[in-house]
């Protein structure tokens, strides 16, 4: 038998295993495997069927080598390395961190083990409706309809600065038209945040 059958036969094994997830992730609210979840199981399986898994690491690639102990035959499961920048943790750490996840990647796809797919299970990301752009003939006629420099402050600070960009002339006129007879006004000043 070679190593792809004993593989496939550990695969199945394995599935027929109750394995539980205690990883939880509390805040996308999904649980997931830990090593500590299918590792002796795959371990006992593994010996079983005279099948033996290491992990090696290099700088740019982790390899699973899954070799048959019967006949030497050899499968290799590869990932990239990664890195991580935990909170609060030494440099150490962070390479723990990377190697523990790593292992698990490589056990799971080995094994074809089911996880939660976070990005496949994920709410859609709805788009926010954008506000309409009015017409320059619109937006000029609303400057035109301000009667005091109160309003047309107002009615300046709620446009949009591509708005802004279109009736910036004739704001500034309608703004020196409404000073001369009612106060000043500043048009085109940062809108408030």
């Amino acid at each position: 038998m070679s190593a792809y059958s004993k593989l496939m036969d550990a695969r199945i094994a394995l599935q027929n295993a109750s394995l539980k997830k205690s990883g939880k992730n509390t805040y996308a609210g999904y649980s997931y495997f830990e090593l500590g979840d299918f590792l002796p199981a795959i371990q006992s399986i593994f010996h079983e069927k005279k099948l033996a898994g290491v992990v090696s690491f290099g700088l740019d690639l982790a390899t699973l080598t899954i070799v048959d102990l019967e006949d030497g035959s050899e499968i290799k499961i590869t990932s990239p390395m990664s890195s991580a920048a935990l909170k609060g943790c030494h440099e150490v750490q962070n390479l723990g961190a990377v190697q523990t996840y790593i292992r698990r990647y490589l056990w799971v796809s080995a094994l074809e083990i089911v996880e939660h797919d976070a990005i496949d299970s994920a709410q859609p990301v709805e788009p926010k409706p954008k506000r309409a752009t009015k017409s320059k003939a619109e937006l000029v006629k609303l400057i035109n309809e301000a009667s005091s420099p109160e309003i047309l402050s107002v009615f300046w600070k709620a446009l949009s600065p591509e708005e802004r960009e279109l009736v910036r002339t004739e704001a500034a006129h309608k703004g020196a038209e409404l000073k001369e007879s009612k106060g000043v006004l500043k048009i085109g000043e940062p809108r408030d945040a």
